[in-house]
């Protein structure tokens, strides 16, 4: 019996997918009150508006000094991805390290020499400002970016430090484009990465053209998140990514599938899962399970409890310009060429997302914007409202008590 004192009271939703759920558009937006959907089909205005924002920022005081000795960007859940991205466009030929960091303050290197770049979507995430504060401490070049009129915009006033005001109108998941481009222009400032206005219109272009291939009225047989959706029902997805560009993209879809439909979910880069997580395949979600499947039965009518692997592949056949050749391309092909095959004979289903475009970061995005509504799609498929997620608040409030005089 559920309770308020073990968390489930109030929670709805239905255990098993029900596509037809999909199909009707209004009960579909009326069970999406917090505009998930029409907030993750913003995201080539998204980039359009930070790009302008982040060039009213005077952002070429960060390149007084020259170039820097390393640039950490300091963020968590989808802020934190934003370093990851910046990393995988600038390539393995960038002059300086480019690290990520998940937790309060900065690492203890890091001093006069640096570049921190805060991200923070609410502009008041305990690890953002808490980096913005060691930066300016230790006397590291600062830019910080988030929700204007925050903490993280004092802290970087107080600095006297660039600050690129990106407005909050969803949660962060759905901002992605939001904190991910003034980043980019942050590094382009320095010197680390060529990217261009063409790119930045390119992508924004190709985010709009997928949210209308994935629009709600759009039936599942020709919305390539729907069907995508309705594949990974029910199943154990594995998402990997072929290079460090597809990797990025598939650690963002499990976070989304986390996030959105509650679903657990394994991400990584191809090379690893060949190292020892491809066993997956065998074992009894996957070959064993596949094996007793009845291949004859109708699958409306299979009566069989047992959860199966579904497996997604991002590829990314293209080559970063900022690359040293083209044989890592033919390596990271080939992994996914296998994987596929080794899913085939087991019988494990596998869905294939595949990157288009010229520039690292449009490619990102072609990977990004299908599964990113995908996740919606498959927690509306659930009754699920993709948006309000109880268990995100609950967390926030034990692990955030009120001071005793407050409460």
């Amino acid at each position: 019996m559920a309770s308020p004192e073990d968390g489930t009271a109030g929670l709805t939703g239905c255990r098993v997918a029900d596509e037809s759920l999909l199909e009707d558009e209004k009960a579909m937006l009326g069970n999406d009150p917090g505009g998930m959907l029409r907030a993750t089909a913003s995201a080539g205005a998204q980039v359009r508006e930070s790009a302008a924002l982040a060039a009213e920022a005077n952002l070429s005081v960060l390149a007084d000094e020259g170039r820097p000795r390393a640039v950490v960007v300091a963020g968590i859940g989808t802020a934190g991805l934003t370093g990851n991205i910046l990393a995988t466009v600038a390539g393995p030929r960038c002059p300086v390290p480019v690290i990520g960091h998940r937790s309060a303050g900065v690492p203890g290197w890091v001093g006069a020499a640096d570049v921190v770049i805060a991200v923070s979507a609410s502009g008041r995430s305990p690890e953002a400002l808490a980096a913005a504060d060691a930066a300016a401490r230790r006397g590291a070049r600062l830019v910080a970016i988030g929700n204007p009129d925050s903490e993280l915009q004092a802290v970087a006033e107080r600095a006297r430090a660039p600050f690129i005001p990106v407005p909050r109108r969803a949660p962060a998941r759905a901002s992605l484009w939001g904190l991910a481009v003034p980043v980019l222009l942050a590094a382009r400032s320095l010197g680390l990465v060529k990217v261009n206005e063409a790119d930045l219109a390119e992508t924004a272009a190709r985010l709009d053209a997928d949210a209308e291939r994935c629009r709600p009225g759009a039936e599942s047989f020709v919305n390539p998140a729907k069907s995508l959706a309705l594949d990974l029902a029910g199943s154990v997805p594995i998402v990997w990514g072929s290079s460090p560009l597809a990797t990025v993209a598939a650690r963002r879809f499990a976070d989304t599938l986390a996030a959105n439909a509650r679903y657990p979910v394994m991400a990584g880069a191809l090379g690893e899962a060949g190292r020892g997580r491809v066993g997956l395949l065998d074992g009894p979600f996957g070959g064993l399970a596949e094996s007793s499947r009845d291949i004859f039965a109708d699958p409306a009518d299979e009566e069989d409890s047992t959860t199966r692997l579904r497996l997604v592949v991002m590829r990314d056949g293209g080559l970063n310009p900022q690359d040293d050749a083209d044989e890592p391309v033919a390596v990271e092909e080939r992994r996914a060429d296998a994987v596929q095959v080794l899913a085939e004979r087991r019988g494990v289903r596998c869905d294939v997302v595949t990157a288009e475009g010229g520039s690292a970061l449009e490619r990102l995005a072609s990977l990004v914007a299908v599964p990113d509504f995908a996740s919606i799609y498959l927690a509306l498929a659930h009754g699920l409202d993709p948006m309000a997620v109880p268990a995100i608040n609950e967390m926030k409030e034990l692990s955030n008590p009120m001071p005793e005089g407050m409460q």
